[in-house]
């Protein structure tokens, strides 16, 4: 195989090295940032020799070439000149830009928002019940009324380290500022609105914004924007002390310079502006709220579930923050749990409508994840979007959820995430019975609603399961496609490998990555972890240890290629929860420990943990099967191989 010229082909395809913003690679697939995305050809380059497929996703031109993805890396590096610079110092400035950098802001909270939705839910239902009225007095509820404010109170300190760092400046000089706009001196002199204060002869600027009938005195604590556009100042002005400065003096004039003139700025200027654009915001927000709230809860208890397929949910955050941050309430979560509970509910659908016993149990799966703990992704990808119109139940059922929503005026005194388990946060202090009933009658239309019309609709059983993206000719030109005729069970198999990972066993095909579930870079099994720890199946070469440790690559004894893959697109982590035990190269023996991992850490940010297990080389068997089990130890082969 020549990967040069594979490497030439799939570059010419892509728009050219002059359309290449950025390139790196995983253990499976060349990862390009293109300037253009128009110019790439997809259809051209799926059929390249020893492309697999080609996903497009999270602002990535993603080409999957398995376990030569390394050698043509090589050789495509050599044709291609990115600079020095950063990617996003010559990003293009548009919509998918900016969504990009929303995420990355906004994503590593929600985990944070979550919990605190989760005690702020119990307090709630504490303090409702009588007989935990007295237990609303005690220290305990007050100490944990506290934690679960804090990440709300504190919330520039924690978007100041989240946006520094997806914009690539100092985050810790990024806290200090957050923390000063937070510190209770710095808030009463802001609040004192009677008062004039100065900063090198500059007005502090203080304002007070009469919302209804109440008047609000601006604080920067639990503020949202000020702080983002703070950093976004930090991040040019950092880059253009850096280019003044010389280097051996930037450890301590950077810093030094950067604070000592974004103080007054995020007091004078961009504090205010942030202040004023938060307001403008839920001013708007509120105007179309009130024009009909009907409407609004169709159309986010609808649609969201949709903004979630593309990721477009997380450019809405900020205005359900926002208006937290200002009001102390916020109607935008509400909806959003209609159509949350709708997913669960198309997913019972799917689960009591199947006859197949791998459906169902995908399905099942994935009802108890959206409902308990609001995590519908599973769902979604896991049978709703793949079977079709289990996904149109669910947005018909979650936009009726938000219509009743809307007109009961259901809110939330938080920001709490959709489930069971949150679900007395949508009780809090100041919100009537008659507003809690709004929601939950809101929330049971949807589910139910769309369980019922899954089940009425139907589905095509077939679907599921089936490979995303159409790729007609690459199974006949990469090595991993065309699939073994003979059927391996426990008497014939001549190789049987043993789990690396303790945990339940899946077929690949339940998995929501596209392309594991084609199996178009092997056959093999899917573990959904439950210890965080891989070790060798049998004996051999560990050939490839990827620098995120997220992927590694073994020649066994047996002659079998294993490639074991943790996670889905945990190569964004950049190695973070991961840790190595042996080296590239080291001959190993079975039940030799290779890497951890760290599950909790893995889910908090947003990935899924699920561990591939494939036979790279399937091509060179005349059989490969996986073993599902409910619990694979070990010691329990769940790869079986015929000669």
């Amino acid at each position: 195989m020549d990967y040069a010229k594979i490497a030439s082909d799939i570059l010419e395809n892509v728009g050219g090295k002059a359309n290449v913003r950025n390139v790196t690679h995983c253990f499976t697939r060349l990862r390009f940032v293109l300037k253009d995305e128009s110019k790439a050809n997809k259809e051209v380059v799926e059929h390249i020799e020893g492309v697999i497929s080609v996903v497009e996703a999270g602002g990535q031109f993603q080409v999957v070439c398995g376990a030569k993805v390394t050698k043509i890396y090589d050789e495509l590096i050599k044709m291609v000149d990115t600079g020095e610079a950063p990617a996003d110092d010559h990003q293009k400035f548009d919509a998918n830009f900016v969504l990009q950098k929303i995420s990355q802001i906004f994503t590593p909270i929600v985990p944070a928002i979550a919990a605190a939705g989760l005690i702020k839910g119990l307090l709630s239902a504490a303090a409702k019940l009588p007989m935990f009225e007295a237990f609303a007095a005690t220290d305990t509820y007050t100490i944990l009324n506290t934690a679960s404010n804090i990440i709300f109170y504190y919330m520039p300190i924690f978007l100041a380290y989240t946006t520094a760092k997806a914009l690539g400046c100092s985050q810790v000089i990024a806290m200090v500022i957050g923390g000063f706009l937070c510190h209770p001196t710095i808030d009463g002199i802001v609040q004192d609105v009677e008062t004039s204060s100065k900063i090198f002869g500059l007005p502090v600027i203080k304002q007070a914004f009469t919302i209804g009938e109440s008047t609000r005195v601006f604080s920067y604590t639990e503020s949202v924007i000020p702080i983002i556009l703070a950093v976004i100042v930090l991040y040019f002005l950092e880059k253009g002390l850096k280019k003044v400065i010389p280097e051996i003096l930037q450890i301590i004039l950077v810093p030094g310079i950067s604070l000592i003139v974004m103080v007054p700025v995020a007091l004078v200027v961009v504090g205010p502006v942030g202040i004023y654009v938060g307001f403008a915001v839920q001013w708007l927000y509120t105007a179309l709220y009130s024009f009909s709230p009907l409407l609004g809860g169709i159309i986010v208890g609808g649609l969201w579930g949709v903004c979630v397929i593309f990721g477009a949910h997380r450019a809405l955050l900020p205005i359900g923050l926002n208006d937290v941050a200002i009001t102390g309430t916020n109607t935008l979560m509400c909806f959003a749990g209609s159509a949350n509970f709708a997913q669960a509910g198309a997913a019972l659908g799917v689960m009591l409508k199947s006859k197949d016993a791998d459906t169902k149990q995908v399905a099942g799966a994935a009802t108890i994840s959206a409902f308990i703990v609001g995590v519908t992704e599973p769902a979604i990808y896991g049978c709703n979007l793949r079977l079709k119109t289990p996904m149109v139940c669910a947005v018909i059922a979650g936009a009726l959820g938000g219509a009743v929503m809307g007109i009961g005026n259901a809110v939330n005194t938080g920001f709490a995430n959709n489930g069971i388990l949150t679900v007395m946060s949508y009780y809090g202090e100041g919100t009537s019975f008659s507003q809690f009933l709004a929601y939950l009658i809101g929330i049971s239309v949807a589910f139910f609603g769309a369980a019922i019309l899954t089940y009425i609709v139907g589905f095509a059983e077939e679907a599921i399961g089936e490979k995303v993206s159409a790729q007609p000719a690459a199974a006949a030109i990469t090595e991993t496609a065309a699939a073994p005729a003979v059927e391996v069970t426990e008497a014939n198999a001549d190789i049987k490998l043993a789990s690396p990972v303790v945990g339940k066993a899946v077929s690949l095909k339940e998995t929501s990555d596209e392309v594991f579930a084609s199996e178009a870079l092997g056959k093999g099994i899917a573990i959904i972890p439950e210890k965080g720890e891989v070790v060798a199946p049998a004996d051999g070469t560990l050939t490839v240890l990827y620098p995120t440790l997220h992927a590694l690559g073994f020649t066994l004894d047996n002659g079998a290629e294993l490639l074991i893959h943790i996670g889905i697109n945990t190569v964004e982590l950049e190695g973070k929860g991961f840790t190595k035990f042996t080296e590239q190269g080291a001959k190993v023996k079975k039940g030799e420990k290779l890497v951890s991992f760290d599950i909790d850490a893995i889910k908090a940010a947003g990935y899924d943990p699920t561990v591939m297990v494939l036979i790279s080389n399937t091509e060179d068997f005349a059989g490969v099967s996986g073993v599902p089990a409910a619990h694979a130890s070990l010691d329990q082969d769940v790869i079986l191989i015929k000669k």
